[in-house]
């Protein structure tokens, strides 16, 4: 009998331990274009604050304006409606803000609706500025919302630079294959979700005929202020652009020209 002893196989060396905070697992590490994406979108925080505030200026945004605040609206109609109150009046004008008359209802629930329906429409937007496919979905949403406030506005120039919005939304269909209008969806992703910034700021610095919604809670509960419903809204739009970034990053990951691939399947340019 032999008493050679058959050599073990070498032992493999241990994997690296993950740990929770390993990007790799998270699965939440940003490609470079996403970082392009984040940084680009809070720079249209800036620019349409900007845009929406300073005299002059703030008139070559209207259409988009209308836009957002028309959604904003459309959302305390839906929310009046639900909860069995009558529709008296709607007001939607970039200058003065816009405003839904209701009778009946629930108050709270009507009110609420408002920024809730913005932030909703703006992280739909939002998403679309990470993939074409989605963009190119959302545009016919754009296209229809920025021409349905024509049937309620008298200004001319307005109605010239929504005819403009709507050729600029034509012209990114063929700007690298659809590419263009993730950049168009984005900027109204941006302007939609952060819309309690903007109401709030037409408060502040033009006292708009309107109300903002801010106000409108203050009223609605007596020892509260406006500052205080401001906070509570623009925290809650914050967080939810904070999320649907982050689901941006983990669920729309697709390179360029993967998303070009995709997105021909549907009216390819």
């Amino acid at each position: 009998m032999d008493g050679t002893v058959a050599p073990r196989p070498p032992v493999a060396s241990a994997l690296p331990s993950a740990t929770p905070s390993d990007p790799q697992i998270i699965g939440i590490t940003p490609t470079s274009d996403q970082v392009v994406v984040l940084y680009v979108s809070l720079a249209m925080a800036v620019v349409i604050f900007g845009f929406w505030n300073v005299p002059v200026i703030r008139t070559l945004i209207n259409p988009l304006k209308l836009f957002t605040i028309g959604f904003h609206e459309l959302s305390h109609v839906i929310a009046a409606i639900l909860s069995g109150g009558q529709i008296l009046k709607i007001t939607i004008d970039p200058y003065v803000g816009g405003a839904t008359i209701v009778e009946g209802g629930i108050p709270g629930f009507i009110l609420t609706s408002g920024y809730t329906g913005s932030t909703i429409v703006g992280a739909c937007f939002l998403l679309a500025g990470w993939n074409i496919l989605a963009a190119k979905i959302m545009s016919w949403v754009l296209a229809i919302g920025l021409l349905l406030p024509l049937v309620l506005v008298r200004d001319k120039i307005t109605i010239l630079l929504t005819f403009f919005y709507e050729a600029l939304l034509i012209g990114f269909w063929f700007i690298d294959h659809g590419g263009g209008l993730r950049w168009y969806c984005l900027f109204m992703g941006v302007m939609n979700i952060f819309y309690a910034i903007w109401d709030v700021a037409d408060d502040r610095y033009f006292q708009k005929t309107n109300d903002s919604d801010a106000t409108q809670f203050a009223l609605l509960y007596p020892g509260t202020t406006a500052h205080f419903w401001a906070s509570i809204w623009i925290t809650f739009q914050l967080a939810f652009f904070a999320g649907f970034a982050v689901l941006g990053i983990e669920c729309l990951k697709l390179s360029h020209d993967a998303q070009v691939l995709e997105a021909s399947k549907f009216l390819p340019t």
